[in-house]
């Protein structure tokens, strides 16, 4: 295991650790805006309840967000100096536009919004929660704009080996930008909504929290109708053109090795064992024609197979393939769970049906498992380049022997395992306690609109006489 091997190892370690906590923080944002308005529009008890007990969670992930996010960048001048001397003209004033125009915005009013319930009047507060939510989805614009020209480099030229802006717009608007930036955004929403109904199945299950549960197990379902069929149709969007951009890629998430017979189309691989060293699939089970009707919509559309290209030039085909299926495979079930429990509430059965409440509550966290899988096909994917056909990965590494690199690595591992463990484990018991009752002081008045604020630990177990 050399440098380079290690290297690659401790950024994908840190980029999918990272991934998690913004695939939730992005929709949960968004769901904590809702719940506000909900609260703000109704002045039912329950939404806001339900606001806080997320807020709580948000804040934990934010943090742990945040922490992760700061390690990976690190890296970029640690292990990765070569990528950073050669390309750091484009990417550094894409990361830097994040920050100021993101960053700045979540931080100035992420404190207002943790913080200033009852201190600021409701229309701030509610605009606060607002901004922090636009500002995760700015954020997720300008980091998926930079990683995405690394896939379809465009709008710059190469002076003295590094690579210099020409067209900003080109840069920022790649080819494959606008595609994987609609695939994350609802994956990040997706994620948040089986959360959020795994987490409502889970109380019902218990019988607790029964109102707040049925409420969101509700906004689940409905929401998730809304956004699985729609990611299913942007995730073929995006297929059609990673087919046009990055074909290489393509054929190693369907395991397509040869050219096959004029006419015959390309067959849809459900299962197989791909095999680099003698390019074939093992074991293989496919459906003929169906892959051509998939990936060109066209019954008899064709595509690049892997052996078009020398193979130094291929990316690892099995990881890639396998992850694909897993990522396609959760995708389906969401859409399967989504349906049937559509048809149980509108039978009126969906929150007994100890069946549905179960399959919730195993889903809760398949969108985590489908982003990691989806990083996996993206990034893996693109070897062996690290700028698509122009910077090879083996070439972008610094200069650093691997014991420093092994260092590194176990004391990334260990930290994380600490220290993020820890959180989540906070989260987890965040969870088991659920939504809690406010105190709204002595001798209030139901209609006056006093401020209000959720219990803390300072005023004593829930109930407490």
């Amino acid at each position: 295991m050399d440098a380079l091997l290690l290297s690659r190892i401790q950024f994908g370690f840190v980029i999918s650790f990272h991934v998690l906590f913004p695939a939730f923080t992005i929709g949960l944002s968004s769901w904590l805006a809702f719940l506000e308005f909900r609260w703000l529009r109704t002045r039912d008890p329950v939404w806001r309840e339900l606001y806080f007990f997320w807020m709580r969670i948000f804040a934990v992930s934010f943090g742990m967000g945040v922490v992760s996010g700061i390690v990976m960048s690190f890296q970029l001048g640690t292990n990765w100096s070569v990528l950073s001397a050669q390309a750091g003209n484009i990417l550094g004033p894409l990361l830097s536009y994040e920050v100021l125009t993101a960053f700045f915005l979540e931080a100035s009013f992420l404190g207002v919004m943790l913080f200033g319930w009852g201190r600021v009047s409701e229309k701030l507060h509610f605009m606060s929660t607002c901004l922090v939510a636009v500002g995760t989805l700015i954020s997720t614009f300008w980091i998926l704009s930079a990683n995405s020209w690394l896939h379809t480099p465009a709008g710059f030229e190469i002076v003295d080996g590094a690579f210099h802006p020409v067209e900003w717009l080109s840069i920022i608007f790649n080819p494959s930008f606008p595609y994987r930036l609609g695939h994350m955004v609802l994956a990040a929403f997706i994620t948040t909504c089986f959360v959020i109904g795994g987490v409502a199945a889970w109380y019902l299950r218990r019988g607790e929290h029964v109102d707040a549960a049925t409420r969101m197990l509700k906004l689940a379902v409905a929401f998730a109708a809304i956004t699985v069929p729609l990611q299913i149709v942007v995730g073929d969007l995006h297929g059609l053109k990673t087919g046009e951009v990055q074909p290489v890629k393509l054929a190693a998430m369907e395991g397509h090795w040869h050219h096959g017979e004029p006419g015959e189309g390309v067959p849809l691989v459900v299962f197989a064992l791909p095999d680099a060293d003698a390019e074939r699939n093992r074991y293989e089970v496919a459906i003929p024609r169906l892959g051509s009707l998939i990936l060109t919509h066209s019954w008899d559309g064709t595509i690049e197979p892997l052996t078009a290209v020398p193979r130094d030039e291929r990316p690892p085909v099995a990881p890639v393939f396998f992850a694909f299926r897993v990522m396609v495979g959760i995708g389906m079930a969401m859409l399967l769970l989504t349906v049937v429990s559509l048809w149980a509430w509108r039978r009126g059965r969906l929150f007994e049906s100890r069946l549905l409440l179960d399959g919730w509550r195993l889903m809760a966290p398949s969108g985590f498992v489908a982003v990691l899988a989806g990083w996996i096909v993206v990034e893996m994917g693109r070897q062996p380049w690290v700028i698509q056909g122009l910077l090879r990965t083996a070439d972008a590494v610094s200069d650093i022997d691997r014991v420093s690199v092994m260092i590194s690595l176990g004391a990334f591992l260990a930290a994380y395992a600490v220290v993020f463990g820890a959180g989540s484990g906070y989260i987890l018991k965040m969870i088991r306690t659920g939504p809690q009752p406010f105190d709204d002081g002595p001798d209030h008045d139901e209609g006056e609109r006093t401020p209000m604020r959720p219990i803390s630990a300072a005023d004593g177990p829930v109930g407490d006489d």
